[in-house]
């Protein structure tokens, strides 16, 4: 049995989303990671007659606006149906005019025609152009509530972490995914894939290690040095649980949209904010609000967040930022998860550390000190951890361009795996064999018509066999 579904070709429309899935994702975490740093106020007033500022500290909100965001992928997705603009999981089973495909005849071919041309049509349709059940709309709760579940989990730890910390310890869902994928989807992982994973493990070490160490320096370093290291060390274990719930989510994604009746990427993302967005206002809120914090009593006190939106205008400015930086951050990412995998998805995240580290220094060094990140004494050791990162990486990525073979050589650590490198190349040329010659196949029944079937085009056969009965008769 091919194992290829593993190993997936990058052309330049994959390029192209994985890149702007990158932008949109650095963009929203340092914006995450901005309004946690913003003051506002809630309307109230000192003894001076001036207004009480607060920290706007407010990470549920922020999961709350991020459903919000999605919801805009419904939109989308009735957009494109109504006006059946061509868009990638969207197929609207248009057919030729002849008919589409005409069956090649043999001796067990009926001389009758069938009339049955509505039933084939229908049968030809792909899955995507079928109408969509209403359970798959019930059905796509689970991943808003995995989703929910995580961003919650990693809000809550991005409190206590510095932000290229927080997005490279996410890169241990990788770890979590290929799991998954190889002992519940059933889908074999070569031995490079489980040594890319194993230095995935190594450096999510190194980059928590960091964390801690960090925390345990001047408090005036780093824009989370005011936090201890009980703290520093929840936030870590916060964000590896974000990070274990949200592999739930990228492996159901994929698994949902390749199902025999798949869901639709746009209605993915709709439908992920829909039921998050409910379930923020029945579940989540309620339960930060009654649950004590420091939050004017509450977690999180809802209407003292609603107050401080509504009257402080950089909040809004950041949170309009957010918005469309979150829902086209999860439509290109959902699309990388649809046109490769949900490894890939896993992939994407831990690329993103690297454009997060580079604009947190160009903002704390060439904008406003207030933002980004200063670099300290252990963030050669945060650079030695993204080196694994991506080391690991281009490991799980061969054999395409890019990536790291495994050979023997020395930066393989005596490794060789060029006959599984071998297996693969054979596999995919016997793949494209096949595909050639399953367009000539189709090239072929197309344009094969059985001359015994009546059609308004008289075949020359036909003609020849009348002329010769006329001439017995």
């Amino acid at each position: 049995m091919s194992n290829l579904e593993n190993v997936h070709k990058c052309g330049l429309v994959e390029v192209i989303l994985f890149l702007l899935a990158i932008i949109f994702g650095t963009s929203c975490s340092i914006c995450s990671k901005t309004m946690m740093s913003l003051h506002g106020t809630n309307g109230t007033y000192d003894d001076d007659g001036e207004p009480e500022m607060e920290l706007f500290q407010k990470p549920l909100f922020q999961t709350f606006g991020m459903f919000i965001g999605m919801l805009f992928g419904l939109v989308m997705h009735w957009f494109v149906l109504f006006f059946r603009v061509p868009f990638p999981g969207y197929d609207f089973g248009e057919r030729n005019d002849d008919g589409g495909d005409v069956e090649i005849p043999t001796e067990k071919t009926s001389l009758v025609p069938k009339n049955n041309k509505t039933d084939d049509a229908t049968e030809d349709l792909s899955p995507t152009a079928k109408e969509i059940p209403i359970w798959m709309y019930f059905f796509l709760a689970v991943p808003a509530i995995f989703d929910l579940a995580a961003t919650a989990l990693c809000m809550m730890g991005l409190q206590y972490l510095d932000v290229s910390i927080y997005q490279m310890l996410r890169g241990s869902g990788i770890i979590f995914v290929a799991l998954m994928k190889q002992h519940v989807l059933k889908e074999h992982l070569y031995k490079f894939h489980w040594v890319g994973v194993m230095w995935n493990v190594v450096s999510v070490v190194i980059v928590g290690a960091t964390a801690l160490l960090a925390s345990n320096g001047d408090s005036d370093e780093g824009a989370t040095g005011n936090v201890s290291s009980a703290q520093t060390f929840l936030g870590v274990c916060l964000m590896i649980a974000g990070a274990f719930v949200q592999s739930l989510q990228f492996v159901f994604e994929e698994h949902v949209m390749k199902m025999d009746i798949p869901a639709p990427p746009l209605l993915l993302i709709g439908m992920e904010g829909f039921w998050g967005t409910l379930l923020g206002v029945t579940v989540m809120y309620p339960i930060a609000y009654y649950l004590p914090g420091e939050d004017h009593g509450s977690y999180e006190d809802p209407f003292n967040t609603w107050a401080m939106f509504m009257n402080s205008r950089n909040i809004q400015i950041a949170f309009i930022i957010y918005f469309f930086a979150i829902f086209f951050y999860n439509l290109f990412a959902v699309m990388v998860t649809f046109m490769l995998s949900s490894v890939w998805h896993a992939i994407l995240d831990n690329f993103r550390p690297i454009t997060i580290w580079v604009t947190d220094l160009v903002i704390y060094y060439a904008i406003s000190p207030s933002f980004g990140e200063t670099w300290t004494n252990y963030s050669y050791l945060q650079v030695a951890g993204m080196a694994v990162l991506l080391y690991g990486t281009a490991i799980y990525n061969a054999p395409n361009e890019g990536s790291v073979l495994l050979k023997g050589q020395w930066w393989a650590f005596g490794i060789n795996l060029s006959k599984e490198y071998e297996t693969i190349k054979l596999e995919q040329e016997e793949a494209e064999i096949d595909a050639k010659w399953e367009a000539k196949r189709h090239e072929f029944k197309v344009r094969t018509h059985s001359s015994f079937i009546e059609s308004p085009r008289i075949s020359i056969h036909t003609q020849a066999l009348r002329g010769i009965g006329a001439q017995h008769n």
